[in-house]
């Protein structure tokens, strides 16, 4: 009885323990997502925020802004494509940890143009513009050649697949289609027959019409001859009793 019991006790510790691995797990995961979602809102908000300023702002401030602006698309961008991409294609790896060491100048720059935005000094921000657009542009051409490669071989990997697939269904169509072959293909010529001596001359069957008119007209072999017919200078036939 006492085993039963401590059988039942552990099922049930095992259950709650079960239970509440899952209910964090599903915390866990929810909370993931808010953060996600809160992450992303806030990005879309503040790209909202950079293009409204450089629209509005003239001067350095504005041209700040769209430096920021500029950087931010291109980096989110390129990676994006890089996390896609590496699920279907493990060689990207090295190009995704290659992105992350330019994620690091990139969020270094971000951040001090973040500060630069509410720089008073007008004339200063304006000497120092040249070198941070210089260095903006040297980051997000790095991404996009990052970005645009990954494309392309994913691009190359797609017309290399619809090629093969193009292939095996031109082989497909074809073996659906081979009674075409058999109409249009000449009948075969018959074996010729063995020679046979019995055969080599060809018969007819004989019909009433197909013999010859003598052979109509002879006489059967066994009918008795007719009488034959008597001439006045012909002598009469002794009898056979007279001496």
């Amino acid at each position: 009885m006492e085993a039963v019991i401590a059988v039942f006790a552990l099922l049930f510790l095992l259950f709650v323990v079960a239970g509440g691995y899952v209910t964090v797990k599903a915390v866990g995961a929810a909370k993931r997502g808010v953060d996600r979602t809160v992450a992303q809102a806030r990005r879309t908000v503040e790209d909202h925020t950079l293009r409204a300023k450089s629209l509005a702002q003239p001067g350095p401030q504005g041209q700040v802004a769209q430096l920021r602006l500029t950087l931010r698309t291109s980096m989110r961008a390129t990676q994006d494509a890089l996390h896609a991409g590496v699920t279907e294609d493990e060689s990207l790896k090295e190009s995704l940890g290659l992105f992350q060491r330019l994620s690091a100048h990139g969020r270094e720059l971000d951040g001090e143009l973040k500060r630069l935005e509410s720089e008073p000094d007008r004339r200063t921000l304006a000497e120092r513009l040249p070198a941070l657009r210089e260095r903006t542009e040297r980051i997000t051409a790095s991404a996009d050649s990052l970005r645009w490669a990954a494309r392309d071989r994913a691009g190359r990997f797609a017309e290399d697949d619809l090629d093969a697939l193009s292939a095996q269904i031109d082989v497909e169509a074809g073996a659906l289609r081979h009674w075409t072959k058999a109409e249009h293909a000449p009948p075969p010529w018959p074996d010729a027959p063995a020679a046979d001596a019995t055969t080599a001359q060809q018969t007819w069957p004989e019909t009433p019409r197909s013999r010859p008119a003598a052979e109509e007209s002879a006489p059967s072999a066994i009918a008795p001859p007719g009488r034959r017919p008597s001439y006045p200078w012909q002598k009469k036939p002794r009898p056979e009793s007279t001496i």
